[in-house]
């Protein structure tokens, strides 16, 4: 039976804890990639194609996860991710449309996710 993993609640989501997660090229990529998807459309942490072993992907998507930018459900042989968007939006107006802007500014989710994992 799919089980949705600890997340906070919606008061609990912390405005420093977002940026220090977004921080991070490839979590800021995600989550403004997310942000271009329908609502509540649900992906795995490998099907974004980010250049970097799954054992980082999981530890990412778990960092998002705890920070509130994301819901994932187990479903037992594979956990999906889907962006907390009303929530996002009600905490930080203006937030993934600003994510989303960077994104394009910078050449695209294609390139946004060949160079996310790359330091």
């Amino acid at each position: 039976m799919p089980e949705l993993l600890p997340q906070p609640t919606r008061e609990e989501i912390d405005l420093s804890v977002v940026f220090s997660t977004l921080s991070d090229p490839l979590r800021r990529t995600a989550i403004a990639f997310l942000a271009t998807l329908p609502d509540y459309e649900e992906r795995n942490c490998v099907s974004f194609g980010f250049p970097v072993a799954k054992a980082s992907l999981t530890h990412h998507f778990k960092i998002l996860r705890e920070a509130g930018l994301i819901s994932q459900i187990d479903y037992g042989n594979r956990r999906a991710s889907s962006l907390r968007r009303d929530d996002i939006e009600a905490r930080f107006p203006g937030l993934l449309a600003m994510l989303t802007d960077e994104l394009n500014r910078e050449g695209g989710i294609e390139k946004a996710v060949n160079s996310a994992g790359k330091r």
